[in-house]
């Protein structure tokens, strides 16, 4: 049957590879695939009969219908599932594991032709010899103030702080030591707010007080600040305030009315673009790391005073980062074409690979995280068809079966579940069998107990939410969050991020998690009023549980927009919780809240305008061309 939803799949990108002519180890092979998955991306429509599931779920089947054959999906085709031949006899090939991958007619791999590895090795050498050079440079300013926080905050903004983490943490520990008196002797409002907000963002205790002398005038109002750059700065680190800090509240109203009055009358446009950028886009301290670091390295080039070295080195490790990327996706691709065969088999499930790696790049991007991304991707790719058949196919019947199934978590639940659960169940079981291997070597197999009940925990809540949609239960605002909270499914995720992160992570971590600390609780708080706010007009046009906007409405008698007002309100203060369970002394390594930080800021970024997931507009192909397609020009 056609994919009535217009979803891009591998055997279209296979397609496209035909096209091309195939030399071992092209990128620009594999930008052509991902070029073509966004642009059948962005020719989703977004009405309610033909757009995607979200990130809740949002399906295109009426659920009033009758659910479905239960055997249809095992017989499903999709317009490009038999890879055909191109015009030389050949067959195509997929980039897998540093090498082409022929494949046959029936998707068996035929022969490998092994490819370059990522990154040539004048390159690498280079990057080493910049980063040396940038080390000894850190040291030589040890004992300037200024250069040194204006240094750190390149480096960071540019997406290389990873290679200088010793060196950042040393310095800011030698700024955190100077930051009264520096500050106190210094009238610079930028100096100020920016050394702020570095030590902020790091997890140092700074008292926003020191802002008062710069703009409370005797009436205790805010007074203009007739340079953009401080006020620029000062509002960027109001995005790092706590509770009960007054002067940083006042201090981003005054900041962002400032910021946008004077806007159109900007005539620098690298002080525009950087104003535009932090108002419309994304703040420094909210936005995706990688994303960030993209635009702010087209912005820092421009500076006249640029560090040439510097800027050199960013663009390097970018395009490198870039092409490892680009193969780790095309694994994934291959993994979820050729292994599970999901858009042959799954004709009802999102067919999201590209929006799932680019999500996880958001989660961490370092090479030395590798392990962790691969075992993300795929444990989020298969949880996503488990949710879309709990949210749009399986009958009520079949979800209590595959609830029980993924509660014992046994091959020998096979037998009991319907054919087309069979496939996803077992990749689900021997993919978990694969990271055990992977954990014993690295003595620490007792993680996949906590990341085998991290997808028993969202199953439990898909199951249970499933049971309100067809009982057509209202709840109260306050069961809806502790149920939907869970169905976002950041807890288990979370969890299952530091499976792979080597010896980072500890028990006492992973049961910090379960718990539901604040630092958590913010997070699933935002994430889930934020998709929410987004996506309830259009899960109310089908059969589907009350979102938060519609219990509280109900609820208080208010209007949606009084609703929203609301939700807006709590999404900061969520933030605020955030920051707070960011400053020293913290009880977790800080790799691990970076984790629960960047998974919120993912939805800062994907929900902020619109559903991103569900209807992927200009801007998120933007975001993914960015990312995984155009170099950096060098």
């Amino acid at each position: 049957m056609e994919n009535p939803m217009n979803q891009p799949d591998l055997g279209e990108i296979e397609s496209i590879l035909q096209q091309v002519q195939l030399q071992a180890g092209r990128d620009d092979v594999i930008d052509s695939a991902i070029q073509d998955c966004i642009q059948r991306i962005h020719s989703r429509v977004s009405s309610p009969v033909q757009a995607e599931i979200g990130e809740t779920s949002d399906c295109t089947q009426p659920k009033a219908q009758p659910r479905r054959d239960p055997t249809e999906a095992m017989t499903a085709e999709t317009n490009n599932d038999v890879v055909q031949e191109n015009e030389t006899g050949k067959q195509p090939a997929i980039l897998r594991d540093g090498g082409w991958v022929t494949v046959d007619k029936n998707g068996k791999k035929a022969n490998v032709q092994e490819g370059p590895n990522v990154g040539g090795h004048e390159e690498q050498l280079v990057v080493e010899k910049l980063k040396e050079e940038m080390k000894r440079e850190l040291k030589e300013i040890s004992n300037d103030y200024v250069r040194q926080v204006r240094m750190i905050d390149a480096i960071q903004r540019l997406g290389i702080g990873y290679h200088f983490e010793d060196e950042i943490d040393d310095a800011l520990q030698n700024i955190f030591e100077k930051f009264d008196d520096c500050c106190n002797d210094n009238d610079d409002m930028y100096i100020t707010a920016l050394g702020f907000r570095l030590l902020r963002q790091h997890g140092y205790r700074v008292s926003c007080e020191i802002f008062e002398k710069y703009f409370k005038d005797g009436k205790g109002e805010f007074k203009l600040v007739p340079n953009v750059e401080d006020v620029l700065e000062f509002y960027e680190a109001t995005f790092l305030r706590i509770h009960g800090e007054d002067v940083l509240d006042h201090g981003f109203v005054f900041a962002r009315n400032y910021l946008k009055s004077i806007l159109p009358s900007l005539t620098n446009p690298i002080i525009a673009d950087q104003v535009d950028h932090a108002l419309n886009q994304y703040s420094n301290s909210r936005g995706l790391p990688r994303v960030e670091a993209r635009h702010y390295i087209s912005i820092y080039e421009q500076f006249a005073s640029h560090h040439q070295p510097l800027l050199k080195l960013a663009k390097l490790d970018f395009n490198l980062l870039q092409s490892l990327h680009k193969r780790e996706l095309s694994e994934m691709c291959r993994w979820w074409k050729l292994d599970l065969e999901v858009p042959t088999k799954y004709s009802y499930a999102r067919d999201r690979m590209v929006e799932t790696y680019f999500w996880i790049l958001g989660v961490y991007f370092e090479p030395k995280y590798a392990l962790a991304r691969k075992i993300l991707t795929k444990v989020q790719a298969i949880t996503s068809i488990i949710d879309d058949t709990y949210d749009a196919y399986g009958t009520l019947e079949e979800l209590e079966i595959l609830t029980d199934a993924i509660e014992r978590w046994s091959f020998s639940c096979l037998d009991q579940l319907p054919e087309y659960m069979k496939i996803f169940y077992r990749a689900l079981l021997e993919f978990f069998e694969e990271i055990e291997e992977e954990m014993v070597k690295q003595g620490t197999s007792y993680r996949v107990s906590y990341g085998k009940e991290a997808v028993k925990i969202l199953c439990r809540a898909y199951f249970a939410e499933a049971k309100w949609r067809e009982e057509r239960y209202k709840p109260t605002t306050e069961e809806y969050m502790r149920l939907a909270t869970k169905t976002c499914g950041y807890t288990s995720l979370i969890i299952i991020s530091f499976l792979g992160m080597g010896n980072i992570p500890t028990k006492e971590a992973f049961d910090w998690v379960l718990t539901q600390p604040s630092y958590v609780t913010a997070s699933l708080t935002i994430c889930r009023l934020a998709d929410d706010i987004m996506g309830h007009e259009f899960e109310q046009k089908r059969e589907h549980i009350p979102s938060a906007v519609e219990c509280y409405t109900i609820e208080h008698n208010v209007s949606k927009e009084e609703a929203t007002d609301e939700f807006n309100i709590k999404i900061e203060e969520a933030w605020k919780d955030i920051n707070e369970g960011f400053l020293r002394p913290i009880k977790i390594p800080a790799p691990l809240l970076y984790r629960v930080l960047n998974y919120t800021r993912i939805i800062e970024v994907m929900y902020s305008k619109g559903d991103w997931y569900t209807h992927v507009g200009p801007e998120m192909q933007g975001l993914i061309y960015q990312l995984l397609i155009d170099p950096v020009p060098e």
